[in-house]
């Protein structure tokens, strides 16, 4: 396969790698922090592992010297290459949250429940998630840290709401937050934040006090898995709350209506296309393409239709 890699350094020791989801460049970043102890965060899916090893050999990371993989949750386009890297790399620990731990030892389930919703596009999308051995695993609960050397940490506060296995990460020498998919998805090209409400583990709630969670730790920066870094935090973790409410009431209003699935979907792309450049009339279809993948309308209101039947 192509393994060209594009590599962006932010500063601080730390490098945005596009891990090219399914081929597609710019809309899954995973990021290696080059401390005393090399940490990558977000080692991306099974069919970017190339792309990674090439990129991390490219920054003189040998097989030998990653310290630690560290993933915000184990959805796949996050978490679809631990076992791949856990190979590759076999020194590094692997550190995920407690709720997920047990799904990147024994994957079966979890690839089963997905190939339901992808069908056969998952294996061009995000290939198999392969085991990891379960002593190289390291869960965290609500808190932990991982060492980078030199006194650098990154620590881990859980941030359920997109997911039950999520966590932000915080690291002490930038300041940069690690959102994962918490704060939804940030489109650099046209500076949008779009939510990420999938199906089954959404809830508005849990979400919006993980967003709370992330102001309260002053971050300097977040680094989005989709995709990449955004200094304005403030306003970007508000928008990211605000655009959560909006989908939440249009879908709310929609089954208050008796309608179905596909009218719901219809009735929020109707009332939030002004709210996003990527949806102008103006912009570039290709863009809007890549993103409908990675994140469509239909999968963010199937969550939340999810999360009102579950309330009701």
């Amino acid at each position: 396969m192509d393994t060209t890699t594009t590599i962006t350094p932010l500063g601080g020791d730390v490098y945005e790698i596009d891990t090219r989801m399914a081929g597609y460049t710019g809309i899954t970043a995973g990021y290696l922090i080059l401390s005393d102890r090399p940490c990558l965060v977000e080692p991306g899916t099974s069919g970017s592992a190339p792309v990674v090893r090439q990129a991390l050999r490219e920054l003189g990371v040998g097989p030998d010297d990653l310290a630690s993989v560290v993933v915000t949750h184990i959805h796949l386009d996050h978490a679809g290459g631990v076992g791949d890297i856990a190979r590759m790399y076999p020194r590094a620990e692997v550190v995920v949250h407690e709720k997920g731990a047990r799904h990147l030892v024994d994957p079966e389930r979890l690839m089963r429940s997905a190939r339901m919703v992808y069908g056969d596009s998952l294996d061009t999308l995000f290939g198999e998630l392969k085991p990891t051995d379960a002593a190289r695993i390291r869960a965290v609960e609500d808190t932990g840290a991982v060492d980078l050397g030199g006194g650098r940490r990154l620590e881990s506060h859980y941030s359920p709401g997109h997911a039950k296995h999520h966590v932000g990460l915080m690291d002490s020498q930038t300041g940069d937050l690690y959102v994962g998919d918490a704060a939804g998805i940030y489109i650099p090209e046209t500076a949008d934040v779009r939510p990420a409400t999938p199906p089954p583990d959404f809830d508005l709630d849990t979400a919006l006090k993980s967003l709370g969670r992330f102001q309260s730790l002053g971050p300097q920066r977040l680094l989005f898995a989709h995709y990449g870094p955004v200094t304005d935090v403030g306003g970007t973790l508000e928008r990211s709350a605000e655009e959560l409410r909006i989908w939440v009431d249009t879908v709310r209003d929609a089954r208050d209506r008796g309608l179905d699935l596909d009218h719901a979907v219809a009735m929020v792309v109707d009332r939030t296309k002004d709210r996003y450049a990527i949806t102008a009339d103006d912009a570039d279809p290709e863009l809007a393409a890549k993103y409908e993948v990675l994140n469509s309308a239909e999968s963010n209101v199937a969550g939340i239709m999810h999360a009102l039947n579950r309330h009701a």
